[in-house]
């Protein structure tokens, strides 16, 4: 079963909704934007619980820990701040992007963070450490480092040089696809077999992660100028991405038959980030218009 209704409205930003993430055990989530702040909500309830503010421009994505008890965000600004989520206080902040920064996620054991960069660079930040200087920059990448996802063992990037690249830590390896236009959003599949991959010629595509064979390519929406977020839902069954017309859009992921639209705002609104939950029926998303909605599936099949 496919979200098929607003369960919650989470209004508090004041201008466009950047990012909208689940935490590990999808029983909150947080959102940011241009107003500069990061948001706490309990998404199920539709209630707001903490602002966290630090960044002086737009902040681009966040990301919690797996203990609940840090936030990680990062910005137009070039810094990352980790927060103490109950006091909201700045832990600790980290310089050396030289541009903004668009992505950011803690590693599996939440003693590392890996942030993505308008610089071209992938660094690496010990939190561990009382060191404010990365451990590891990674330049591989030609263009903006738009997107990535970690693993226990792996780091997955998507950039503006049209390359999905997946870093093997375990092997010392890197898997690297040319896509043929700039890439906006990447992700594993939760069998972590396949990537799903956004690019900006209204394409969104599945490679096979170890072979890197492109399995099937899903259309219908549109993605020309902006970072728009993809992934599967928690079943793997669908692929779901966001759309520059309001829409968020669902495929079949072995027919790529686009089956089940959801309309949010008006076709001029953008539907930045999309985030859906680990075990339930229930996506996230959050659009230029400042709206940031939860979807459900039908009372009948939560009852299913």
């Amino acid at each position: 079963m496919l979200p098929q209704h607003v369960t919650a409205d989470l209004t508090g930003h004041h201008g466009p909704a950047r990012a909208v993430r689940f935490n590990y055990s999808g029983s909150y989530c947080l959102t940011c934007g241009t107003d500069k702040t990061v948001k706490l909500w309990n998404p199920h309830r539709g209630t707001i619980i903490k602002t966290y503010t630090g960044h002086g421009r737009e902040v681009l994505d966040a990301a919690a820990a797996r203990d609940n008890a840090r936030i990680a965000t990062c910005g137009a600004d070039k810094l990352i701040r980790l927060f103490d989520v109950s006091t909201g206080n700045v832990i600790r902040t980290f310089r050396g992007h030289m541009e903004r920064i668009n992505c950011l996620k803690f590693n599996e054991e939440c003693t590392l963070l890996i942030s993505g960069s308008y610089d071209a660079t992938v660094r690496v930040w010990d939190l561990k450490s009382r060191s404010f200087e990365p451990i590891q920059v990674i330049d591989d990448a030609r263009d903006s480092v738009t997107s990535l996802q970690v693993t226990d063992y792996e780091i997955l990037t998507g950039s503006v040089d049209s390359y999905v690249r997946n870093y093997d830590l375990r092997m010392g390896k890197l898997y690297q696809d040319c896509v043929g236009s700039a890439v906006t959003s990447v992700s594993f599949t939760n069998d972590r077999q396949c990537i799903v991959a956004s690019s900006l010629d209204n394409r969104v595509r599945l490679f096979d992660k170890i072979g890197g064979d492109l399995l099937n390519e899903y259309s219908g929406h549109k993605n020309e100028d902006y970072k728009i977020d993809s992934c599967t839902t928690n079943t793997d069954a669908h692929i779901v991405s966001g759309s520059e017309e309001g829409r968020i859009c669902f495929w079949d992921l072995v027919e790529t038959k686009m089956t089940h639209t959801l309309s949010q705002g008006s076709k001029t609104s953008i539907i930045y980030s999309i985030a859906y939950h680990p075990k339930e029926t229930c996506l996230l998303a959050a659009s230029s218009d400042g709206s940031i909605k939860v979807w459900k599936g039908t009372e009948r099949a939560k009852a299913e």
